[in-house]
């Protein structure tokens, strides 16, 4: 069960509104209306008024579908801001020296979508939940095969190769920068 609001002509630019609306997405409804309770933004008055919007029209939908919807059971699937009209909305700020200065005033477009369908875990990945995979895969026995056949058999074998190589490879650097840089004699200081 999905349902749609939208809410037109909000004051206040979109980049504002963005910050707000990407703090519910992938929310359940009741966290998400807490946070915009609590959100010291001006879009969040209006962006709650839409949300509690589309919250009546998903148990609307239902109730003509004779499908019983708790609203808990809601979460926010989709919300997205749109750009408004800014034509015809310039303003004059009066400014120093009898200068003036034109603002524009901004207007936005909010759309919210609510769904029950899946979860609201499955809205949002969770964090980090490709590298623990990608570790849980090299860990098996199978995986360690499998990277030592693509050419990663230093790396399958722990790598002990490879840092024995590198260390060796940084002392042999050493030794023949040691002896460029010898002590200067008196008798390189008088030639020069």
């Amino acid at each position: 069960m999905e349902a749609i609001a939208s809410a037109k002509y909000l004051r206040g630019s979109a980049q504002k509104a963005r910050l707000v609306v990407d703090m519910i997405r992938g929310k359940r409804v009741g966290e998400a209306l807490a946070i915009l309770q609590f959100t010291n933004k001006r879009a969040a008055d209006s962006i709650e008024k839409c949300l509690r919007s589309a919250i009546a029209n998903a148990t609307e939908k239902a109730e003509r579908q004779n499908v019983a919807v708790d609203p808990d059971d809601l979460f926010v699937k989709t919300c997205y801001v749109d750009m408004g009209p800014t034509k015809h909305r310039r303003r004059v700020r009066p400014a120093p020296q009898g200068r003036a200065y034109r603002e524009q005033r901004h207007f936005c477009h909010v759309t919210v979508m609510v769904s029950t369908d899946g979860q609201a875990e499955e809205a949002t990945p969770a964090k980090g939940k490709g590298k623990n995979v990608k570790a849980a895969k090299e860990a098996s026995p199978k995986g360690a095969a499998a990277k030592a056949s693509k050419g990663g058999a230093k790396k399958a074998a722990g790598g002990d190769a490879a840092a024995a190589e590198k260390k060796a490879t940084t002392k042999r650097a050493s030794k023949k920068a040691a002896p460029a840089a010898e002590p200067k004699t008196e008798e390189s200081a008088t030639q020069e």
